[in-house]
């Protein structure tokens, strides 16, 4: 990478943690996800009879905690992904090179 492109990069970075900081300091909100809701409507249909068949085994102490999780998940597994792809990828290209010398030098000189 050159060196403008590393301080572009961390220019980016350092406006994204900063508005990140800004907006968590002075907003007081509620990082929520889409699993609490469906419960909420579960027990308004039922009820409120509604009584859960498991329990987890830990729960975060906060909605943020677990939403930090799930995106950790989440880059864990792209970076699976990506691996894997780039070294197929790389695999592939490589047989491809070797067969394209082998073609061009069939005696291995």
């Amino acid at each position: 990478m050159s060196r403008k492109l590393e301080l572009i990069v961390l220019a980016i970075l350092l406006i994204f943690v900063a508005q990140f900081i800004y907006i968590s300091s002075t907003t007081n909100a509620e990082f929520g996800g889409a699993d609490d809701k469906p419960e909420g409507v579960i027990d308004q249909i039922m009820g409120g009879t509604y009584k859960p068949i498991a329990k987890p085994i830990w729960e975060p102490p906060s909605a943020e905690i677990e939403s930090l999780f799930f995106a950790l998940q989440a880059a864990i597994g792209a970076g699976v992904i990506g691996y894997f792809l780039g070294y197929y990828r790389a695999k592939k290209t490589m047989k491809t090179s070797l067969s394209t010398k082998e073609k061009a030098n069939p005696k291995g000189q």
